[in-house]
């Protein structure tokens, strides 16, 4: 573990051996789609973007979607889930703008929901594969982003999957502004010794990491909110990994 902003080897990102992209369906294209995509398309159209309309924001998320300056801080969540820290990020910090990402449709109008039920101003939801983050952002655009407990892909072991590695954390570097920070953490200790490796390939500095979150009393301990999920890995007695990097 270490609380003091650590410098990683630098070395190049070869993103010639990068796993291809995934392709997903088009909402356009399902021959029944349920009321969470209708809504998406309808309700939260100016606010929810299906794969197709997302990519068109890149670039231009503050001034099109959010209506600020460029001064204004923009931070992504990869993987939302149901939306629970999401909301809880629109609340506490209604002077940062928010984007998500989310594949499914319930969770991800279930985020957007429950951002505007707190009282989130600057928020916007995407249907769109972290794998291909740098379709939606342009580099310099983006500030905070967050990566919380993602698929560990360890049964059957498809590390490739995994969306912590370096060739994504490449491009999120690139996204990134001056300053920002990427946190990510995982119940799967596999997968968090795994991304470490995978982290020592970036330009990143480590400013903290931990094999076990809650097993001693610190400032990232008391700063972090608990989703669902992780509270239930927590009940188990399963540590939580930790880690946040610094651009």
């Amino acid at each position: 573990m270490s609380d003091e902003t650590t410098a990683l080897p630098k070395k190049e990102i070869d993103l010639s051996v990068r796993s291809p992209r995934p392709q997903i369906n088009l909402t356009r294209e399902l021959p029944k789609p349920n009321a969470y995509a209708v809504s998406m398309d309808h309700e939260y159209k100016e606010i929810a973007f299906n794969e197709e309309r997302a990519p068109l924001n890149k670039g231009v998320w503050r001034e099109k979607v959010f209506g600020v300056s460029q001064d204004f801080p923009l931070d992504v969540e990869v993987g939302t889930g149901a939306g629970h820290h999401f909301a809880h990020h629109a609340k506490k910090f209604p002077e940062r703008c928010l984007v998500g990402l989310e594949l499914k449709y319930k969770p991800l109008i279930q985020t957007i929901r429950r951002a505007k039920a707190a009282g989130g101003v600057h928020n916007a939801i995407c249907r769109f594969h972290a794998f291909s983050l740098d379709e939606l952002f342009a580099e310099g655009e983006v500030n905070n982003v967050y990566i919380h407990c993602p698929d560990p892909w360890v049964t059957p072991r498809k590390p490739r999957n995994r969306v912590v590695n370096r060739h994504i954390l490449g491009d999120i570097y690139k996204m990134q502004r001056p300053g920002s920070f990427l946190e990510f953490k995982t119940d799967s200790r596999e997968y968090f010794l795994w991304a470490l490796e995978e982290i020592k390939l970036t330009p990143y500095k480590v400013e903290f990491q931990t094999l076990n979150l809650y097993g001693e009393d610190n400032i990232y301990k008391q700063n972090n909110f608990q989703t669902g999920f992780e509270r239930i890995f927590v009940n188990q007695g399963i540590e939580i990994n930790y880690i946040k990097l610094i651009k």
